[in-house]
């Protein structure tokens, strides 16, 4: 079962490298990574550029010339995926990829056709960081469940694992974080098989480079509206 993982990255020069060497150290079976490059104005893509001559899994590396969003760099990278699974990996450490092999064990045992990863059940090591985050995360969770009749404790959570056949129907066109209640919304609308998975978490603060922000929950807040009530 070949894994393929998309990376949207923008401005994570500091800590990219660490990901893929996470990706290595914890994943052995055959993957892909395809890393979208959402036009960084750091040493992003210089790094990037180096990390793919020493990782011969980095399949391809798309650099868009404009900053364009986390949706519309996954988006991009659906086209080049070839592997039988697809997570979505985030370019800081806040998601670790030693959570790989619990997320597609549903798989292995025939079980799922979309995993999600839990910050929130399952007992594994979370980050204490703000209290206002986990009661949007939980309301937006609570709002999007109403709207799509799933019980899942972790919508906005990073790490989605998809059979790449099923993510490759879905046709997004939220360009920044409202892809994860529109993909929560489509795949609903599928009646497939969707499980949930403990995680650890290691959250950022705004200090450390966090980049969504209270504007991106009212934006999700649209988004379980729009793709539930009118898509």
């Amino acid at each position: 079962m070949k894994l393929s993982i998309i990376i949207p990255c923008y401005n994570e020069e500091n800590t990219i490298t660490e990901v893929i060497r996470r990706i290595s150290k914890y994943y052995n079976k055959e993957k892909e990574v395809i890393i979208v490059d959402d036009a960084s104005n750091d040493k992003t893509n210089e790094i990037l550029n180096d990390l793919k001559l020493e990782y011969p899994f980095i399949k391809n590396i798309i650099l868009h010339s404009t900053n364009k969003g986390k949706g519309a760099a996954i988006n991009s990278a659906i086209k080049e995926l070839s592997g039988d699974i697809t997570i979505i990996q985030d370019a800081d450490l806040e998601y670790n990829p030693k959570d790989y092999h619990n997320l597609i064990q549903p798989f292995e045992d025939n079980l799922a056709d979309v995993v999600y990863g839990s910050r929130f059940t399952g007992g594994k090591t979370t980050r204490v960081l703000f209290f206002w985050h986990k009661i949007g995360n939980n309301f937006l969770t609570f709002f999007s469940n109403i709207c799509t009749n799933l019980n899942l404790t972790d919508m906005e959570t990073g790490y989605k694992v998809f059979k790449t056949d099923i993510l490759k129907k879905i046709t997004l066109t939220e360009k920044r974080f409202g892809i994860e209640p529109e993909i929560t919304a489509k795949i609903a609308k599928l009646h497939i098989n969707i499980y949930e998975v403990g995680i650890s978490y290691q959250g950022r603060s705004y200090v450390e480079g966090k980049k969504i922000t209270w504007k991106d929950g009212f934006s999700a807040i649209r988004c379980i509206i729009k793709y539930n009530l009118f898509k």
